[in-house]
């Protein structure tokens, strides 16, 4: 069965400018849950494996004395930087790597996280080297991502995903992730060192601007700018707007318009087998 995707570090270039505004944030308490769950402490380290534009990193900056993102994308790590700057996160820097470049160099973590990247790696083999960087006892991998619950709200998800399938034609990595032959997360997860699963949501209903649609969807590797060009990339935007115009409504607050979305912040925690929970 596939388990593995090409390796293209540059992937996402073109989507980076896009990628805070478009997808989903996950949900604060969802942060501190797992902060909790994990019995973060202040002399606790973090490695944010493909941190993207560094969302992850900052949120769990507070908890820890240092935390790391690694990404090979130089313009996500470009806004990580600037973000954490922004914030006067002094315990957060950005490294360009990936998890081929997993080692002893990076030094030993109490928590990994990954944020919607997890599939993008060798997972196997990743979960092998994160083994002997990750704390013996109460360290942990955590996968975040989010979805959209089967909800009258998301009566749109239906014709906006219709719509991103109808641009995303011919990527083959894409058609690779989701043909049945691909080994889900938590297949290869159970099948690893850190075979303890717990998984934990946050629901949230949520008033988003349509245009923030239109970067959600440039965000996404297989209908990003670079991929689809121009031209290709101005059609996708028309497209969204035209779509989601029909579930928007005047946010009130003079935002113009937004659409009404449930959205579940979610965390799987990984732990070693027998490796109970901070109590």
């Amino acid at each position: 069965m596939a388990s593995t995707l090409p390796f293209e570090p540059r992937r996402f270039q073109s989507a980076a400018a896009h990628y805070l505004s478009g997808r989903p944030a996950y949900a604060p308490a969802l942060i501190d849950r797992v902060a909790q769950l994990c019995g973060l402490q202040p002399m606790h380290r973090v490695l944010d494996l493909g941190c993207g534009p560094g969302q992850l990193a900052i949120a769990f900056s507070p908890f820890v004395a240092e935390v790391v993102g690694v990404d090979p994308e130089p313009a996500m790590l470009r806004i990580a930087a600037e973000r954490a700057a922004a914030a006067s996160v002094p315990n957060a820097r950005f490294i360009e790597g990936s998890s081929y470049d997993l080692g002893p160099q990076l030094g030993s973590f109490r928590l990994v996280t990954i944020g919607r990247a997890f599939h993008w790696m060798d997972r196997r083999r990743t979960l092998e080297r994160l083994d002997s960087m990750i704390d013996p006892e109460g360290g942990a991998v955590v996968l975040f991502a989010d979805r959209h619950p089967e909800l009258p709200d998301n009566a749109w998800r239906r014709v906006y995903q219709e719509t991103l399938d109808r641009y995303a034609v011919g990527d083959t990595v894409r058609t690779q992730r989701k043909s049945p032959e691909w080994v889900p997360n938590m297949a290869v997860l159970l099948d690893s060192p850190f075979a303890e699963l717990e998984q934990i949501s946050v629901i949230e209903r949520r008033s988003t601007p349509v245009e923030r649609f239109v970067d959600r969807a440039l965000s996404l590797s297989s209908t990003a700018p670079g991929r689809l060009g121009a031209a290709g990339a101005d059609d996708l935007a028309r497209d969204v707007r035209d779509v989601m115009a029909g579930y928007a409504r005047d946010d009130g607050d003079g935002g113009g318009l937004a659409v009404v979305e449930v959205v579940a912040s979610e965390a799987l925690i990984a732990r070693r087998r027998g490796d109970a929970a901070p109590s």
